[in-house]
């Protein structure tokens, strides 16, 4: 299989692969962890009520 998106054996095009997936499987397992508890913070503050505008 190519890492690049090259031609494949039978001429078909693979897609260009993801950076993380070059890393090795350590520094792979934390790069997605990072995405993920940056999601994780991002929908807590979206479920929070919004704050009321000072008047």
């Amino acid at each position: 299989m190519s890492e690049h998106g090259e031609a494949a054996a039978d001429g078909r095009a693979e897609p260009p692969r993801h950076e993380a997936e070059s890393l090795p499987l350590a520094e792979r397992a934390e790069a997605y962890e990072g995405a993920l508890e940056a999601l994780r913070a991002a929908l807590e503050g979206a479920d929070a009520p919004p704050e009321a505008p000072e008047a």
